[in-house]
């Protein structure tokens, strides 16, 4: 969840607080559940976050207390969003509208909201039309996250999705090459990726998921000549997004 001191800003807390968010349409990241409550109208509340596709977490009723400084939760809170999410749609209009190749960021399973915040700051000094993460155990755009981006949450879509092998099919159904970041690929400089592309990029330790790799139409990876075996995943993202960017420079983008 983060670091208490970053995140408490983002923070509702109580019943009625966070049923009146979730029905106002503020974009809520996550809704914390005291375990075992499910008295009152907490159960209305997790009804309305699974129609809303809002993960809902438990947690023991003492952690709970000390994420919301001892106030009265009535066990429940939420972490409001920082910013709307977007749509992978609204990604694609985007680079429609500029009148290029779509070129978009997916990040699987990336838990630091600085990792997270870094990579939709280089997109969006890049040109990537927008990052896509996943629901569950994944950063999201938290107030940290945010923070991190420096504002450039503001200009790039991000959308969370529940899926994210299916919607990286449905980027190649869009007619996207996905590139993967990982140790055991072909070298990145080696690697066409002027065209319209997806950069998938992993998790701060395990890498890329099993299922995910296999979705990837190309693995690339950077050199590594030091003793150290492995980049922070959003400097790895960052080299590999400007390179996609000179490529599509380079070609006009059109390739």
């Amino acid at each position: 969840m983060g670091d208490r001191n970053s995140e408490k800003t983002d923070l509702i807390i109580g019943r009625n607080a966070v049923l009146e968010s979730l029905k106002s349409g503020r974009a809520v990241d996550s809704v914390i559940v005291a375990k075992g409550d499910r008295g009152g109208s907490i159960g209305k509340i997790i009804s309305e976050c699974r129609s809303l596709g809002v993960p809902v977490k438990e947690a023991d009723s003492r952690k709970l207390d000390y994420l919301c400084g001892h106030a009265n939760h009535q066990g429940i809170a939420a972490y409001a969003a920082a910013h709307e999410y977007a749509s992978v749609d609204d990604m694609l209009a985007l680079a429609r509208g500029r009148g290029e190749p779509p070129f978009i960021i997916v990040c699987d399973g990336l838990e630091d909201p600085h990792n997270l915040g870094a990579i939709i700051r280089t997109a969006e000094a890049a040109g990537a039309h927008g990052v896509i993460i996943p629901k569950r155990n994944s950063a999201s755009l938290s107030f940290a996250t945010a923070k991190t981006s420096a504002g450039a949450i503001e200009y790039v879509p991000v959308a969370r999705v529940s899926n994210l092998a299916s919607a990286i099919d449905g980027l190649k159904e869009k007619g996207l090459w996905i590139y993967g970041a990982d140790a055991d690929g072909k070298m990145w400089c080696d690697t066409d990726m002027s065209g319209a592309a997806a950069l998938v990029i992993g998790s701060e330790g395990a890498g890329l998921g099993r299922l995910i790799k296999e979705k990837c139409d190309f693995i690339v990876s950077l050199p590594m000549k030091g003793q150290i075996g492995s980049l922070n995943a959003s400097v790895a993202a960052g080299i590999l997004m400007y390179e996609i960017s000179r490529q599509r420079n380079k070609t006009g983008g059109n390739g």
